[in-house]
């Protein structure tokens, strides 16, 4: 955008873009489940008239949800948002940890935290899913010194590990920072990178990065970087793919997605990750028109994009 024959950036765009990017990229990773050739995938979505989402984005919806209904973070609130519309779309994919949690809540009487920490063990959760819906979260403090915290409280509610909370605030990080750059400027890829080293706190995390930034250095082809990192849906051998594949491609949508969806793994997180951050830094111009078009509840999705950007403006300004 242009004001004053000077470059703005746009910042409704990018939560917009954000937000409807990784619900995009969510839909058409499970899709690539089936159509694994980019080829195949993309005649399919030339053909289908409504592009899915799952869970990934069924939480990100709650997240926002939360967020911009008390205007901050809750974990109560925040767990019971995520029970009620598990309830309502139970079809969604979701994974066996967030139901168990509901259900220990119920039946027990216990918080969602105190729930979260008793699973696998009483060691928690470190897989992805705190990670794939962490977008709304970044959109909201992307410029707040407690973003950390706050992504790490919002982790806790489903994953309680300090591997699946570490994994979920760097990849809010990543939409963070990817909300203050300007795409009409060079991507500052080297100072991207050591930044995120620096925000992660688990050294399984850290190392993960330090294979992301050799391999971006040398433009590596994803399949190479994917079996080195892993594509799991452990969130320190999926999220690091992730930031690589926007990483590699960071002034295009669509293939950042094609990137992180056609490397086998988690398909749909890899996607729903990926593309949040690219379509934070892209801003909502950058997503494929006809993507947009079939994305089922866009307008709504529309909608709290631009909650979250209006609170954001009022808590920041």
């Amino acid at each position: 955008m242009q004001v004053n024959g000077k470059s703005v950036v746009d910042i409704k765009s990018k939560f917009i873009g954000c937000m409807l990017g990784s619900a995009i990229g969510d839909a058409i990773g499970e899709i690539a489940f089936s159509y694994s050739r980019r080829s195949d995938l993309l005649a399919y979505v030339a053909e289908t008239s409504k592009l899915r989402y799952t869970d990934d984005t069924a939480m990100a919806i709650g997240l926002a949800e939360s967020i911009t209904t008390i205007r901050g973070l809750d974990q109560e609130h925040l767990g019971a948002t995520f029970s009620k519309n598990f309830q309502k779309e139970p079809w969604r994919g979701y994974a066996s940890g967030p139901p168990t949690i509901f259900s220990m809540v119920k039946s027990l009487g216990i918080t969602y935290v105190e729930a979260a920490h008793r699973l696998f063990g009483s060691r928690g959760s470190y897989g992805n899913g705190a990670a794939m819906r962490i977008a709304p979260l970044g959109l909201l403090y992307y410029d707040s010194p407690d973003l950390y915290e706050k992504a790490s409280a919002s982790a806790e509610v489903t994953h309680a590990h300090a591997l699946g909370m570490d994994g979920a605030s760097v990849q809010a990080c990543a939409v963070a920072m990817a909300v203050k750059e300007n795409p009409q400027n060079d991507f500052p890829l080297q100072t991207y990178i050591q930044q995120l080293w620096d925000f992660a706190r688990t050294t399984q995390i850290r190392e993960k990065l330090e294979i992301v930034k050799e391999y971006i250095q040398r433009k590596t082809d994803p399949s190479i970087v994917a079996a080195r990192i892993g594509r799991s849906v452990a969130v320190h051998e999926s999220m690091p793919f992730a930031i690589y594949c926007f990483l590699l491609h960071p002034k295009s949508f669509e293939e950042c997605l094609f990137c992180a969806v056609l490397n086998r793994g988690d398909r749909d997180t890899l996607g729903a990750m990926a593309c949040a951050i690219s379509g934070a830094y892209l801003g909502a111009a950058a997503i494929p028109a006809e993507c947009k078009a079939k994305l089922e509840n866009r307008a709504y999705i529309e909608e709290l994009a631009g909650a979250l950007a209006d609170l954001n403006e009022r808590s920041y300004a």
